[in-house]
């Protein structure tokens, strides 16, 4: 299995849709064999789902993330957990251990010019994202597929 996580700084980052690197992680055995950090060099929802479907990514960690992207990665099959927040490690270890708290709910419903920002260092949505439920999911051991 491969994991992707939207990355800055080692944690990770808020707005899918202007991630400019990914952290992937190679999974085998609920263990971590590999991972590394790769710029994506493009932006927006259609590049960044055929980026991560060319890398044979089956599951993704982020923060806000539109309709748009959701659709786009699910015509690749790709699995998203968004709302998240924190350190990429760390989220990555329990979602393998399948306590990973997440927000299925979690998106974007802004977008931008290219010269706005989302107002918190072009890390977040600031504010912007919503949700539609207040309810945080939390996997529960077993409740993931092995590919």
């Amino acid at each position: 299995m491969k994991i992707a996580v939207t990355y800055e700084n080692g944690e990770v980052f808020q707005h899918f849709g202007h991630t400019s690197t990914f952290k992937f992680y190679e999974v085998k055995e609920d263990k971590v064999v590999s991972s590394e950090v790769v710029p994506t060099n493009g932006s927006g929802h259609g590049a960044l789902s055929a980026f991560l479907a060319q890398h044979g990514v089956n599951k993704l960690i982020c923060g806000g993330i539109g309709a748009g992207a959701k659709t786009a990665l699910a015509e690749k099959n790709i699995e998203i957990f968004g709302g998240v927040t924190g350190n990429t490690d760390q989220r990555v270890n329990e979602l393998i251990a399948g306590k990973l708290k997440y927000d299925p709910d979690k998106v974007c419903s802004h977008h931008h010019d290219d010269d706005h920002d989302c107002g918190e260092d072009h890390q977040g949505c600031s504010g912007n994202c919503s949700s539609n439920k207040p309810s945080i999911s939390i996997l529960k051991p077993g409740s993931l597929l092995k590919r």
